[in-house]
């Protein structure tokens, strides 16, 4: 796969020096240049074919965006020779054939099996969770408004309103709502360090077990999203009880998935079991607050 890219890459410097200057290049030079960069992007796309599903679905997807992302930066610098006048190199033109360039670069960094590329997309739903929790941190804080950055607007109405504020209530509901934010940080941040330490590709079994946790933790992802919109003012309990229901279910089989695999063994089982139990408990928390809306 890297020597396709390697020579993906230098078949897009040739047509873009080709196309870069007068006089017009010849008919027949255009047709070996043509030629041959399909033929390196045929190559790119025939070994990303040559690899095995066995080999892990986590690693086929990220060995997949590397391809489409070079197939579709050659595809750009095409449209942008096409476009161009061929009196100068174009701004354009150079930066389409660096974009392929840096696309054909990334292979060095590509996992190379699926206990890296799990490794990735672990870090990757970690990153989200993170981001999500700071935001709403940093929202909570006792008398901020979380619509300050937004300017007052007539149709909108004044940020004075009290739809934008959170009520003490609601401050208690989120609370909890937090707790469970934070238990999903533990949890996506443990697991990534077990997967790291004890995750193995060297069976079809392991492989797949490591494919279910990146499938499962790339649910965990969007739920946050979710529940993160849901938690604004004015806040609908009902919709923040049904957000933090859907997430609690991919979390809790996250866990429950993760005990039962290889990447836990039974020194690690007592983390587990704190995190289940500290996700039950702001559940709780979270129906006793909401009762009263079902």
């Amino acid at each position: 796969l890297g020597q396709t890219f390697k020579v993906t890459s230098q078949e897009a410097t040739k047509l873009s020096l080709a196309f870069s200057r007068s006089p017009l290049t010849s008919a027949e030079d255009c047709r070996k240049l043509s030629e041959d960069v399909q033929n390196a992007i045929l190559a790119v796309a025939t070994v990303y074919c040559w690899l095995p599903k066995g080999q892990g679905i986590t690693l086929r997807k990220k060995v997949r965006d590397a391809t489409t992302e070079v197939v579709e930066g050659v595809i750009q610098l095409t449209e942008t020779i096409l476009s161009a006048p061929l009196e100068s190199l174009s701004q354009e033109q150079l930066i389409s054939t660096g974009g392929v360039w840096e696309a054909c670069e990334q292979v060095s960094n590509l996992p190379r099996d699926n206990q890296a590329a799990v490794v990735s997309a672990l870090a990757t739903c970690l990153g989200v969770v993170k981001d999500a929790l700071e935001e709403m941190e940093h929202a909570l804080v006792e008398g901020q408004d979380p619509y300050s950055d937004i300017m007052e607007d007539e149709e909108l109405g004044f940020r004075g309103n009290r739809d934008t504020y959170w009520s003490e209530a609601d401050r208690k509901l989120l609370s909890s709502c937090m707790g469970l934010m934070k238990a999903s940080k533990a949890c996506l941040k443990k697991v990534l360090g077990i997967v790291k330490t004890y995750g193995k590709a060297d069976s079809p079994e392991r492989i797949t077990q490591l494919d279910d946790l990146a499938d499962i933790a790339n649910e965990i992802s969007p739920s946050v999203d979710e529940l993160a919109l849901s938690m604004y003012p004015p806040v609908n309990q009902m919709a923040v009880r049904l957000n933090v229901s859907t997430w609690e279910a991919f979390l809790m089989n996250f866990l429950h998935f993760c005990r039962t695999s290889h990447v836990c063994p039974p020194s690690e089982e007592g983390w587990v079991q704190f995190l289940t139990g500290a996700v039950d408990h702001n559940m709780n928390k979270i129906k006793n607050f909401t009762q009263g809306q079902l």
